[in-house]
């Protein structure tokens, strides 16, 4: 199994720079990032400084959407990359949510969302595409490689996945759920005609290590929040009652709008409706046996990578801790006498 970090694109750029870097160092395969123009900045300028500063760490936004940059533009980005610094980019991309709405857009559909990575991959891929009624390719890099993972909670999202993504994202760590989701996605697949084990899976979730959970519930409560929004999207589209695992729709209960100031952040103020039961299920905390059985379990259920959220207060110690007493752990030892 993988694992990754996901950071925010906040001022000083460098200090993104210099917490990718050392996540590399802790045996960090990937290093994402938010996509959100206006509430913070342009990742794709980061990410060239990312990989320049890193040897193999594989880059690239959880996740960017189909709204707020031309299709074009985006697949030229990564395959600029991708020349630059030897294919070491990945795409994770969805419907849209804090960088559409925070301009008073809305989210893309479906339909929109399929069009899109059919463009960006194709181009990025160095192949050609059909872009409003013209044939059209990147003649400048044709060895550039970009996989493209879809991210969603809702059956229709998880179907999308299955059938044209390299990789689904789920972003939180609730086995139930992940579990469910896995198997949509799985399906899918095999209906669509191809072998599910080539949809790589990837849980993202905020972690935190250490034994006061009281504080790192608090640091870590946004998170219910972020995912809440997708949430109330679901429910509003499918209602309460349909084959959404109620674990994952019944806490937004007591919902009442969301300030996107706070979107991602450590004490926001929209998220007095997330109990201490849901940062539980939905996050990676506690000291580093929970961790590592938490771990554990994910990778049974099929995951190929758990993707870090390190927004809060313990960035550098969580990375530090993962890296030497919790990767270790969940990782196999290869003795090198036989």
């Amino acid at each position: 199994m993988q694992f990754g970090v996901v950071l925010q694109a906040n001022p000083p750029a460098w200090e993104v720079v210099e917490l990718a870097r050392q996540a590399e160092i802790a045996g960090f395969s990937h290093a994402w990032t938010f996509d959100s123009h206006v509430l913070w900045q342009e990742p794709f300028v980061i990410y060239s400084q990312i990989l320049a500063h890193t040897h193999r760490l594989i880059v690239g936004p959880m996740v960017t959407n189909p709204a707020t940059r031309d299709w074009t533009v985006t697949a030229s980005l990564f395959a600029t990359l991708n020349e630059m610094f030897g294919n070491r980019t990945i795409c994770g991309i969805g419907r849209g949510d804090s960088a559409v709405r925070v301009t008073n857009g809305r989210p893309t559909t479906l339909a929109t969302l399929r069009d899109a990575v059919g463009v960006i991959r194709g181009l990025a891929n160095g192949d050609e595409v059909d872009y409003h009624g013209q044939r059209l390719r990147l003649p400048w890099n044709p060895d550039s490689r970009l996989d493209v993972w879809i991210a969603g909670y809702g059956p229709k999202a998880l179907a999308l996945a299955g059938e044209i993504g390299d990789g689904f994202i789920l972003q939180l760590a609730d086995p139930a759920i992940v579990a469910w989701s896995i198997d949509a996605v799985r399906k899918a697949a095999v209906d669509a005609g191809r072998d599910p084990a080539e949809v790589k899976i990837c849980v993202a979730a905020p972690a935190y290590v250490g034994d006061d959970l009281a504080h790192q519930r608090d640091q870590c409560r946004w998170f219910g929040g972020m995912v809440g929004n997708h949430v109330a999207d679901i429910v509003s589209r499918y209602g309460t009652d349909s084959s959404v695992p109620a674990a994952l729709t019944d806490y937004i209960a007591g919902r009442a709008g969301y300030d996107y100031n706070d979107h991602g952040r450590a004490g926001n103020t929209s998220t007095d409706f997330v109990p201490d039961e849901i940062v539980d299920r939905f996050c990676l905390l506690g000291p580093i046996d929970r961790h590592v059985e938490r771990l554990q379990e994910l990778e049974a259920l099929g995951v190929d990578q758990v993707a870090l959220y390190l927004q809060h207060d313990a960035k550098l110690a969580t990375l530090q801790a993962y890296g030497e007493r919790i990767l270790p752990l969940v990782r196999s030892h290869v003795g090198a006498r036989l």
